[in-house]
C-alpha cells in the first residue's frame, strides 16, 4: 500500500488503505480541524518530535470495553487504601505535561507544545478530559483522552506512583459504565493494557463502533 502524503487540505484518505502496520498517511499539521477529522474516522497521530505527523489506522484495533476492566486481588488490595482520590477535569495541563515528561524519559515523545495547545483547547471544548489520581494530596498519576458519542479515545498515561495509572483507568472505567459508553479506543496494544482486560478487534469492527457512536453524543461526561 502506498503512504499518503497531506498537504493543506484537511482530508485523509480511508483507514483501509493503510499499510500492514497502519500507517496511513504522513504530513499535514496537528490543526483542531484536522484531529477532529482524523479521530471522527479512526485515524490517530503518533511520531517522534524531529518527524513530520505520521496518521495511523491498525489493522488490529486495541480497546477495552469498560465492562471487561480487570482487577487483579492485589489492585483490590490497593485501591482500598486510604490516601487515594481520583479527580476528573481538575489539571488537565499537569497530566498532559506528565504524559509528555514520562514519553521523553522513555523512548521520545509525540506530545510537542503544539500538540499540548490544541489537547488543551479540545479540553476547553469539552472533548478532551483528564483523570487524575492523588495521593495524600499529590497528584501521582492519570491519563487523558477524547470522547466521541459514547467512545473514549484514550490518548496517554502516566505513573509517578505504582498503579496510579491503573487506578485512574479503573475509574475512567466505572464512569463510563455509569455514562452508558461502549469503549475505551487503547489504539495500540501492550502487556499494561491487556492486564487490564483490553483486546483486540478488527479496524472494521471498531469504524463501526466509532460511526454508530455519532449517534448517542454524551453530556457531562465528569
Amino acid at each position: 500500500m502506498p503512504i499518503y502524503a497531506l498537504n493543506d487540505d484537511i482530508a485523509f484518505p480511508h483507514p483501509s488503505l493503510a499499510s500492514a502496520d497502519g500507517l496511513l498517511a504522513v504530513g499535514g499539521d496537528l490543526k483542531l480541524e484536522r484531529l477532529l477529522l482524523a479521530y471522527e474516522n479512526g485515524i490517530f497521530p503518533w511520531f517522534n518530535e524531529e518527524d513530520p505527523p505520521l496518521w495511523w489506522s491498525p489493522p488490529q484495533r486495541a480497546v477495552l470495553f469498560p465492562e471487561e476492566t480487570r482487577i487483579s486481588k492485589s489492585m483490590m488490595q490497593e485501591l482500598r487504601k486510604p490516601g487515594y482520590e481520583v479527580k476528573f477535569n481538575t489539571d488537565f495541563n499537569s497530566v498532559i505535561k506528565h504524559c509528555q515528561q514520562s514519553r521523553i524519559d522513555a523512548e521520545g515523545t509525540w506530545i510537542t507544545q503544539e500538540f499540548i495547545d490544541v489537547y488543551t483547547q479540545l479540553h476547553e471544548m469539552g472533548i478532551a478530559h483528564s483523570v487524575e489520581t492523588y495521593y495524600e494530596g499529590e497528584l501521582v498519576g492519570g491519563l487523558y483522552g477524547l470522547t466521541f458519542g459514547d467512545v473514549f479515545c484514550g490518548e496517554s498515561m502516566f505513573s509517578l506512583r505504582s498503579n496510579a495509572s491503573k487506578i485512574a483507568l479503573i475509574r475512567l472505567s466505572e464512569r463510563l459504565i455509569e455514562k452508558e459508553f461502549q469503549v475505551i479506543d487503547c489504539q495500540i496494544t501492550n502487556p499494561h493494557l491487556v492486564s487490564m482486560g483490553a483486546r483486540e478487534i478488527t479496524r472494521e469492527d471498531f469504524l463501526t463502533i466509532l460511526h454508530d457512536s455519532s449517534k448517542n453524543k454524551k453530556e457531562n461526561l465528569f
